[in-house]
């Protein structure tokens, strides 16, 4: 019983140890170190029932603290202890977020400071402004006794290229992009492909006759070189045309082609690389390499679209955490690129992809908070990392080692500009037979002159291996000057050459309501074109693609009645969101024009959606809205006269009636034709009017008008057009002596007297009330006035008179 309790002793002490007063014996694990009397013999590895005995403790381990002299010292027993550290410095705990944080400030201060003067940025570009402060710093560092730190590419391709090429990716302007795909592709592969054996087929030349230095660098490591160098940078691309203010069509082009040659560039940098340890290369090597290039660029391409899709997804149940829907966006994006890169696939058409998948959907279940956080994020997050890369690229100048050569260097710039613009001449010339809209001369020098090189090609050539490419020093100088020479040469001169050339430039104008109904009107139009004529363009294709996302899609991808909305009504609501919310900014709250509804205001902070429920294709409110859209927005057009068919046509209850009035007069008009055939003259003892005055003025003396044709008819006008000849009434021509009684002396010099005709009383129809026109009398002038009939022939001596007068 002693021994049992003995035994339990120490896991009591280890138990109530935190319960026992700070006067007494503190518990210690340590004090079962010593077996007491009767224990059982220790288990393998030292455990005694289970527990691990601790190593035996000193006597001074054992004292209690209360027990210790105040000042530490005691009787010999405790060591001297400093004073409590009041300030301590631990550089070098924080020196690589620190570092970090000061090279991007830095990199913002510039950034800033290029801006505030304004006469800086007008002539030189923000990217060679970034160069120079990189150079400086990068020489201050060398200056002082420190290596400068060097622009590695692990960091640039994992860390600082992903943002630019998400931001662009994301914000592409797909329109324009899909429009001109075709001819962006042929720039981006044949263009690439072109440069890179026309300069790696001329550098190995000239390595061949270029002497001793240059004879041991093969055709391999030529071509190796030309890949590197042949690529269009969309960083520096970005850098310069954004500054310029290019047309939209030259800047797609160009950009485009940056973006889409990556594909290219990654396959051959990675075929010539193995090709060079490979002893022979055999015609399979070359078949599985130009296969690299489609499982490279469609691998890229469709692990961008996966994963669009899902951020698409995971986007539609956000609706009650806000909070983390941009980063979604940014988790996607950048595990597409990380996954492309994993599988050596192109991470940068992986990036472009993911982005032009997930926006329409992932913008259609955001909130607009959410919206603007990443679109200003982005933009930061890439115009630092843009920022960066030109300020590494100087330090890297001063701190990288390089081998100069005179041949090698100058020969490299010189073919890179002579490809550039050959490429372009050829293509631009096959392209221009199948595009309506035809690239000019002067778009053809902008997209020669602006093939920019940047830190893509320098962070290519710095992962080559000196054990296979020990010329790769020489390499990185040539590639540094090429990238100094656009980037400064080209990037600064490009300005004003387009101002000299008079080139279109971007028009800032804003999209409305209108433009987006006659985009889409014409799209439809040319939709239904290319159907009746069995061409099955792009329009085609689109209009198909378009219909497959509608009915499938958007059901899957979007959530709530936002999925089933017109393209029109959603358009219309974030132009009015964004109306709404210049003018909450602005603070014109109180001057709302009447055009802008009060949902906009209310969309800033939207409230909770109602229960969902079953709603028709098109319901009556839908209906309405878009008739107040097309009221609000569309241009006031004139009132215009209602058009008929024969399918809606009303029955007139008076057509009978009129059409036997009509025969009627056709018939008796028919009968005094075939009577009065051969009658020239009137019936009428008065000569004809005209004839008369026709006469006398023709000659006057052998001509005597008779007494009775001083009596002239008086001509009645329209009161419609009184200036108008053809309105003269010749069927109220009535003589002015009327009831026999002479006319008077005013009436005989006034001679045809023009009258107005006096207006129909109310409720009379001309058809069907007969006038004094519809005497036989007037009936037989107006024949003989209008068609006198078969002219004879002029007597000799018989003055001419002719027809008309």
């Amino acid at each position: 019983m002693g021994a049992a309790a003995l035994r339990l002793l120490p896991w009591a002490l280890l138990l109530l140890g935190p319960l026992l007063p700070g006067q007494g014996l503190q518990a210690n694990p340590m004090l079962a170190s010593e077996p007491p009397q009767g224990q059982p013999a220790q288990l393998p590895g030292g455990e005694i029932g289970g527990f691990t005995p601790a190593p035996p403790a000193s006597a001074q381990e054992i004292q209690p603290l209360n027990k210790q002299p105040a000042n530490g010292s005691g009787e010999g027993h405790a060591k001297p202890r400093k004073a409590f550290p009041v300030l301590g410095i631990d550089y070098t705990h924080v020196r690589i977020p620190f570092e970090i944080s000061l090279w991007i400030l830095l990199a913002c201060l510039m950034k800033l400071g290029f801006h505030v003067i304004p006469s800086v940025s007008n002539i030189v570009p923000e990217s060679c402004l970034l160069i120079v402060v990189g150079l400086l710093v990068g020489g201050l560092i060398k200056g002082v006794g420190e290596k400068p730190p060097i622009l590695k590419s692990d960091i640039f391709f994992l860390f600082l290229l992903p943002p630019i090429i998400l931001d662009a990716g994301y914000f592409l302007p797909l329109r324009q992009f899909t429009e001109n795909l075709g001819t962006i592709l042929i720039f981006a592969v044949v263009g690439t492909l072109w440069n890179a054996f026309f300069l790696g087929g001329l550098m190995y030349a000239v390595c061949q006759l270029g002497g001793p230095g240059l004879n041991h660098i093969g055709l391999l490591a030529n071509l190796l070189f030309g890949s590197i160098i042949s690529a269009v940078d969309p960083v520096a691309v970005l850098a310069v045309f954004e500054e310029i203010h290019i047309n939209e069509l030259l800047h797609i082009l160009v950009f485009g082609e940056s973006l889409l040659n990556d594909a290219v560039t990654v396959v051959l940098y990675h075929l010539f690389e193995e090709f060079a340890n490979f002893e022979q290369v055999t015609i399979i090597d070359i078949i599985l390499g130009f296969l690299s290039f489609f499982v490279v660029s469609l691998g890229g391409v469709f692990v961008g679209v996966i994963y669009g899709v899902i951020a698409a997804f995971t986007s539609r149940f956000t609706s009650h955490i806000r909070v983390i829907e941009p980063l979604f966006v940014f988790l996607y994006s950048y595990m597409a690129y990380l996954s492309a890169e994993l599988f050596h696939l192109s991470g940068i058409m992986a990036l472009i992809a993911s982005g032009v998948v997930m926006r329409p959907y992932v913008e259609a279940n955001i909130s607009h908070k959410s919206h603007t956080t990443i679109k200003y994020f982005l933009k930061m997050w890439s115009s630092v990392s843009e920022t960066l890369i030109f300020i590494f690229l100087g330090v890297s100048t001063v701190a990288g080692h390089h081998y100069w050569n005179w041949t090698f260097v100058i020969s490299t710039l010189l073919f890179c500009l002579i490809a550039r613009v050959l490429g372009v001449l050829v293509l631009t010339w096959f392209i221009n037979k199948f595009r309506i809209v035809k690239l000019t001369p002067k778009d053809q020098f902008i997209i020669a002159y602006g093939g920019l090189r940047g830190a893509i090609a320098f962070s290519l050539c710095y992962l080559l291996d000196y054990k296979h490419f020990g010329m790769r020093d020489m390499f990185l100088t040539a590639i540094i000057t090429v990238i100094f020479f656009t980037v400064f040469v080209q990037g600064m001169t490009i300005r004003p050459l387009v101002d000299l050339l008079a080139v279109k430039k971007k028009q800032e104008t804003k999209r409305s309501i209108n433009e987006e109904i006659h985009t889409q009107f014409l799209d439809h139009l040319l939709t239904g074109i290319e159907d009746i004529c069995g061409h099955y363009g792009h329009h085609h294709w689109k209009d198909k693609l378009n219909r497959f996302n509608k009915k499938y899609v958007k059901k899957c991808l979007i959530a709530g009645e936002r999925s089933k909305e017109p393209q029109l009504i959603a358009f219309y609501h974030k132009m009015e969101m964004k109306q709404a919310i210049e003018l909450v900014e602005s603070g014109g709250i109180g001057k709302i024009p009447s055009a802008v509804s009060t949902v906009s205001i209310q969309n800033i902070n939207p409230k909770t959606l109602p229960v969902e429920r079953i709603l028709p294709a098109l319901s009556k409110d839908k209906e309405e809205e878009i008739r107040k859209i097309l009221r609000n927005n569309l241009q006031k057009t004139r009132q215009r006269l209602r058009s008929y068919n024969r399918h809606t046509l009303v029955a007139d209850p008076y057509e009978e009636a009129w059409n036997q009035m009509l025969l009627r007069r056709q018939k008796a008009r028919q009968l005094e034709q075939k009577m009065n055939n051969y009658l020239t003259v009137p019936a009428h003892k008065l000569d004809s009017p005209t004839m008369s005055r026709a006469r006398i003025g023709s000659d006057p003396l052998a001509y005597e008008p008779k007494a009775d044709s001083e009596n002239l008819p008086i001509i009645t006008i329209d009161p419609a057009s009184p200036q108008s000849p053809e309105s003269v009434d010749l069927m109220n021509e009535e003589p002015k002596g009327c009831g026999g009684l002479p006319p008077s002396p005013e009436e005989d010099e006034e001679g045809l007297v023009m009258r107005v005709k006096e207006p129909s009383s109310p409720g009379t129809d001309d058809v069907f009330t007969p006038g004094t026109s519809d005497s036989p009398s007037n009936q037989r002038m107006l024949r003989c006035l209008s068609d006198p009939g078969p002219r004879p022939e002029p007597e000799e001596g018989e003055p001419f008179i002719p027809k008309g007068q």
